[in-house]
């Protein structure tokens, strides 16, 4: 794993930056391409935001709605910034730090962190981790003068959960280092409570910015709500670069509302039972010829290796199948598919129509 240089000006060689699962997802496909949970959506996160559609009159307030965040994370409300999703977060780090002389991404990961910074004119370069090692990090192949420095964690496209002690040896002062949490929410399992890696209490780390998204597990992508924690000087300077009443009274009622004790045992709950059903996921998966896992999936998703993905793609579209290609992320290539995890029948179902693409 080493650090490369990665054009300003997309070529013929490059990933599409910009391709998303939601783009993989048509009319009448099951969708195993995007990473949101798709399930009714619980009273206690239903009732404030029907409610707050009768105060569109005002403009927002996003001060309860930070308090609440604040008190999850054990964090001071000034060390809180609520954004419009988490893609709004990365945005605003790439337009407010100005000056970076080595920002580096660790890929494979979410490709707007780098598709933000060379919009706002950054010279990115990327360490690209290793298949053959699990896409595990070893932070001493992170340049030691990288002054800005991205990676997510579970990493998406990957399910790998790099370790927090991993994570927070890339801290040091000088460097801003930004940790993608969006999918922390779905970490925990039966015997590991809580976000067993997450950094989003740790407040000792100098430079620290942890970027969480509450559209994953809640459904809410098409609300857009998320935030950063970090420094509050740091957060500043992202605030400055933020237009006025940037996330919608809606929006700030939700993250009020997941932000409570209640809502916090609901993610566990999600999580665990997830966990049941990545696992297998995993296993009906391992046991295709030609179909490797990798890694050990930790999140919503799992990330897996066949030679001629891309046709065997283009087949399970045609059988009504959505699945997310794998060739837009930087570090992987055509033989790589990102799956969602689903429930078991759903899981069953897609399984037995790979199964028969693969033996035709």
């Amino acid at each position: 794993m080493r650090a490369q240089p990665a054009s300003t000006t997309p070529t013929r060689d490059e990933p599409d930056l910009g391709h998303h699962g939601d783009a993989e997802v048509g009319d009448g496909l099951v969708d195993l391409a995007v990473n949101v949970r798709r399930a009714p959506m619980p009273d206690w996160l239903a009732d404030p935001i029907t409610a707050a559609l009768g105060d569109l009159a005002a403009y927002p307030d996003p001060r309860p709605a930070r308090a609440a965040v604040a008190g999850r994370h054990g964090r001071p409300p000034e060390e809180v910034l609520l954004t419009a999703g988490a893609a709004e977060g990365f945005v605003l780090l790439a337009r407010a730090l100005t000056g970076m002389r080595r920002p580096v991404v660790v890929h494979p990961q979410f490709t707007e962190p780098e598709a933000a910074l060379r919009a706002a004119g950054h010279e990115v370069e990327r360490v690209l981790l290793d298949p053959a090692e699990d896409f595990r990090l070893d932070p001493a192949r992170v340049p030691d003068d990288a002054d800005l420095v991205m990676i997510g964690n579970p990493t998406n496209p990957t399910s790998v959960l790099h370790p927090a002690a991993d994570l927070a040896a890339l801290a040091r002062p000088g460097r801003v280092l930004v940790v993608d949490e969006a999918f922390a929410d779905t970490t925990a399992a039966p015997g590991v409570p809580g976000e067993p890696a997450s950094l989003a209490a740790r407040r000792d780390l100098p430079g620290l910015v942890v970027v969480r998204s509450l559209t994953k597990t809640w459904g809410l992508a098409g609300l857009r709500i998320g935030y950063l924690l970090g420094d509050a000087g740091l957060l500043a300077r992202l605030a400055a670069a933020q237009p006025l009443w940037a996330v919608s009274t809606p929006a700030l009622a939700a993250a009020t509302a997941c932000a409570s004790p209640a809502a916090v045992a609901a993610e566990r709950a999600i999580a665990a039972a997830l966990a049941a059903d990545r696992d297998h996921l995993s296993a009906r998966l391992s046991a295709l010829p030609g179909v490797r896992v990798a890694g050990r999936p930790a999140s919503a998703f799992v990330l897996v290796h066949l030679p001629g993905a891309a046709e065997v793609r283009q087949r399970l579209r045609q059988c009504g199948w959505a699945v997310r290609r794998g060739d837009t992320f930087p570090g992987l290539g055509p033989d790589w598919l990102r799956v969602a995890v689903r429930d078991r029948a759903t899981t069953d179902a897609f399984t037995q129509i790979l199964a028969e693409i693969l033996e035709a």
